[in-house]
């Protein structure tokens, strides 16, 4: 990264804890981006990106709600299956995505920011923050938390958790890791350390 700016990308896998670890940091006065939120941002009624899928795939795309927005579970029945939309989809969004983060950190307040990039490491965003943050938790622990919360079955949830990277993929990707396979108060506690070395390492380098 060029900016002075600290980025650092948080990420993990389905159940990990990420929104409650972003939760934490933002209590803290740390700017918060979020790819999923940024990722509507981008589609809402008028938006270039959402012209251009109307184009694509038709108006069958669109919520019969007035003013119409993206129907995303049509979106993603279109995309599951067919490599070549999925593409053209991640050809059309990404770069939007990334300028809609990038503009979002640049008039951050805060001493250092947070990326919520769920699928950093499956998409090799690592060049897009300084340092990788990632909450961790054994593959067990997902299952148990993903099956609960979503009411899902355990065979889906391994499904999910196939189709991200593996474990050991985002651990070899991280420079910093939490462990959050205990209590949201001991979450707490990781996440008030990392915080105080994040704001030392954003004090260094806005000084270099």
């Amino acid at each position: 990264m060029s900016s002075d700016k600290l980025v650092i990308g948080l990420t993990g896998g389905i159940g990990s804890g990420k929104s409650a670890a972003a939760t934490l940091f933002e209590q803290l006065g740390v700017t918060i981006v979020d790819a999923d939120i940024a990722s509507r941002k981008v589609v809402e009624p008028g938006s270039y990106a959402l012209q251009q899928l109307v184009e694509h795939y038709g108006s069958d795309i669109l919520t019969p709600e007035t003013p119409s927005e993206l129907d995303r579970q049509k979106l993603r029945n279109i995309i599951f299956s067919n490599p070549d939309e999925r593409q053209w989809l991640n050809n059309l969004l990404h770069p939007l995505i990334r300028d809609y983060m990038n503009e979002e950190v640049a008039n951050a307040q805060s001493h250092y920011v947070i990326k919520v990039i769920p699928l950093l490491v499956e998409s090799k965003l690592q060049q897009q923050v300084d340092r990788v943050l990632v909450i961790d938790v054994p593959e067990e622990t997902q299952i148990q938390r993903v099956t609960y919360r979503d009411m899902v079955s355990i065979s889906d949830t391994k499904k999910i958790l196939k189709s991200q990277a593996s474990r050991e993929q985002r651990l070899i990707a991280s420079d910093d890791i939490i462990i959050n396979d205990t209590t949201i108060e001991n979450l707490e506690v990781a996440v008030k350390k990392m915080h105080n070395t994040y704001l030392q390492l954003s004090i260094a380098k806005r000084t270099i």
